[in-house]
């Protein structure tokens, strides 16, 4: 069974930064890339940022406010926004490819205040 573990989140002001981090355990093939979704109340769940050895690919709101960095060996991402504001509010789920399956993390909430 795969499990992905999500560290981080909680309650952030507006302008501050969000840390993320994810690790994938368990019995898997190759994964071809991992990144971050997130779920806002109301809204379909949205990309933020995904990582694979051909690329990054990042959502409409994270761009200029994300890094993304991957550790292949030790199959873990992470997340870095800077300068978060309310709308940032969401559920953020750690994200991870195989060949022909996609795997999920819990969720963690994050929180930004105004």
């Amino acid at each position: 069974q795969v499990q992905l573990v999500e560290s981080g989140g909680g309650l952030v002001h507006t302008g501050g930064t969000l840390r993320l981090s994810c690790a994938v355990s368990g019995r898997f093939g190759g994964l071809l890339g991992m990144g971050w979704y997130r779920q806002a109340p109301g809204k379909q769940r949205e990309l933020v940022a995904f990582i694979r050895s051909g690329g990054t690919q990042l959502g409409d709101s994270a761009k200029g406010r994300v890094t993304i960095t991957r550790d292949i060996a030790k199959n873990t991402v992470s997340l870095q926004m800077n300068s978060l504001k309310p709308e940032d509010t969401a559920v953020y789920y750690c994200s991870a490819e195989g060949a022909g399956v996609n795997y999920w993390g819990q969720g963690t909430q994050v929180t930004v205040s105004s």
